[in-house]
């Protein structure tokens, strides 16, 4: 028996035909002292779990207990952190965290009060941050004030519902290592839900998946030593294994919509397409250096004087060729993304597509965003209709439709063309930006994050549409990501940005793997991880600073010499 208990819990909303089964048949045990993660992707009533957990809700059926006692609402014994962090605006770090000291020990002398709010705040290092505000903090330290809000109630288990999603990769691992930390310290019983496999495999000691059908899926034992240091994990043969069982779980469970097929594309041509005469006469040197960077800077005008955000970004793309860019926030990743796509002037230096200047926006630069901008009103069809029309003005409307059809279909969504995009999915929405820059047929396919607002499961199940889509049209393409694994799945070249300012390119790498490529075959393939450590390693020695190594990187580095 172990200290929180799930008997046969069932949690289900409506009635008769119109009921809806968020939680079927879970039992569950977690033990004292445990650190267990539930793995669960959008859909699979994680939320609602930790609910019941927290006794924000209760059971349809089945019996919640803590300790033996049923759990009928919230106690301070169970302390939760969410994924949005509310603190109180007109309060400081140190009044935030004091609000939960109040709480738990009302009659606790004020310089005993002051000292316990001290050592939360200094133990998710805030400590030079104790007098601000949030309004003045970054999502990440916002997120910490949560974090010591919820361990100044000294509860006996944690509960995290997804606190890290929302923050950037970097953040996002440090403040779990500040976790796995506070957890070893104190040997709280922790239960973490999140959707990233990396992040599960580091902190647990249990992993439980969560299926869509709302029951527990397959138990993952982690026997991987403590403490797992992530750029170590990479030449871990347990870790490799493991994350491979676990991916391959959770992609064969919750991927079911494939790519359909059937419809033939027309054979039309887009407004974008050279004259024939010039088209001739550039055969046989398009296809080498089809896409050139030469010099190119962004300066901002700011009251100190020039910023100078890109500089001398020098690189060469072939016809056909994928690239990934990567780098940590702020070093300018997006800014050359909006340069190319002629969104953002460029300052210096140049950038040509098939041997002419890019100047200002155009249909044969292709760009999917991070949040896809369709029009709410319209369905799916309509929305990518507007551009095709546009680039295909030439052709029938006959044919126009059939490509718009075509790539919807290509992307999952031949029997959602006429859904409106105010009644999808963020992953559908996606799906839709997607097929609506193939359809433009473009010389140049820009994306930049295009993935990042979506869960792992959709994530990976849109990376492989795009590979897919990719696969067959062979489109000149630059991916921005801050996903090592995304960069290295999607592309060609690997080309890593030092920070910024004066951000420029630090080192390009080769990704010599076989295509077409899928998630499960190229975390079995022998070369993978030596991408990985190559493009993790550039990134731990920018991760503190324009040019230097991080202290981390620097002892790595001596102990390798040493040895």
């Amino acid at each position: 028996m172990g200290i929180l208990n799930f008997d046969n819990v069932s949690v289900g909303f409506g009635e008769g035909i119109h009921r809806t089964e968020v939680l079927k048949d879970i039992t569950l045990d977690v033990a004292e002292g445990e650190f267990l993660v539930l793995l669960g992707f959008s859909g699979t009533g994680k939320t609602t779990l930790i609910n019941l957990m927290a006794g924000l809700q209760k059971p349809s059926s089945g019996a919640v207990t803590f300790k033996g006692r049923p759990v009928t609402g919230p106690g301070p014994e169970r302390g939760v952190i969410f994924q949005s962090y509310a603190l109180m605006p007109w309060l400081t770090v140190a009044g935030n965290v004091g609000l939960a000291v109040d709480t738990v020990f009302p009659g606790l002398p004020r310089a005993e009060k002051e000292a316990k709010v001290a050592h939360y705040v200094q133990m998710v290092g805030l400590s030079h941050a104790a007098t601000r505000r949030p309004a003045e903090l970054s999502g990440g330290m916002r997120q910490r004030v949560n974090v010591a809000r919820a361990l100044a109630m000294n509860p006996e288990v944690l509960l995290l519902d997804e606190p890290l999603s929302a923050l950037d990769a970097l953040t996002r691992a440090n403040l779990a290592d500040e976790i796995e930390g506070i957890w070893s310290t104190d040997r709280k019983t922790c239960v973490l839900i999140t959707n990233d496999v990396d992040e599960a495999i580091v902190l647990a000691d249990r992993i439980i998946a969560l299926n869509p059908d709302g029951t527990l899926g397959e138990e993952f034992r982690v026997d991987i030593p403590r403490p797992r240091e992530r750029g170590e994990m990479n030449h871990h043969e347990g870790f490799k294994a493991l994350r491979a069982q676990v991916t391959t779980y959770l992609m064969d469970a919750g991927i079911a919509a494939q790519a359909e097929t059937g419809r033939v594309l027309p054979d039309i041509q887009p407004i974008h397409n050279l004259p024939k005469a010039q088209a001739d006469a550039q055969e046989g040197m398009k296809d080498l250096n089809f896409l050139q960077f030469d010099g190119l800077h962004k300066i901002y005008p700011t009251p100190k004087g020039p910023l100078t955000v890109v500089e001398d970004f020098n690189l060469k793309m072939n016809k056909g060729e994928f690239i990934s860019l990567i780098g940590h926030s702020g070093c300018g990743k997006s800014t050359v993304l909006t340069m190319v796509a002629g969104l953002n002037d460029i300052s210096k230096g140049a950038i040509k597509l098939d041997g002419f200047h890019v100047r200002g926006a155009d249909p044969e630069r292709a760009v999917v965003f991070q949040a896809p901008s369709l029009f709410p009103w319209l369905t799916a069809r309509e929305n990518c209709a507007i551009g095709v029309d546009k680039v295909y003005n030439r052709a029938s409307q006959a044919e126009r439709a059939d490509v718009v059809d075509y790539y919807l279909e290509r992307v999952g969504l031949g029997s959602a063309m006429d859904k409106p995009a105010s009644e999808m999915s963020n992953g559908m929405k996606q799906r839709v930006g997607i097929a609506r820059a193939f359809s433009l047929s473009p010389k140049l396919l820009l994306l930049d994050e295009p993935f990042g607002m979506l869960d792992s499961l959709t994530r990976w199940e849109l990376q492989e549409v795009l590979m897919e889509v990719w696969q067959r049209t062979k489109v000149t393409a630059i991916c921005v990501t801050h996903d090592v694994d995304e960069a290295i799945l999607l592309a060609d070249r690997v080309v890593m940005m030092t920070n910024g300012p004066q951000a420029t390119i630090g080192r390009i790498v080769d990704v010599d793997l076989p295509r077409p490529r899928s998630r499960k075959a190229l975390l079995e393939h022998p070369d993978y991880y030596l991408y990985r450590e190559q493009v993790l390693n550039f990134l731990e020695e920018y991760e503190h600073g324009a040019t230097g190594k991080t202290e981390k990187s620097r002892q790595k580095s001596g102990a390798r010499k040493a040895a």
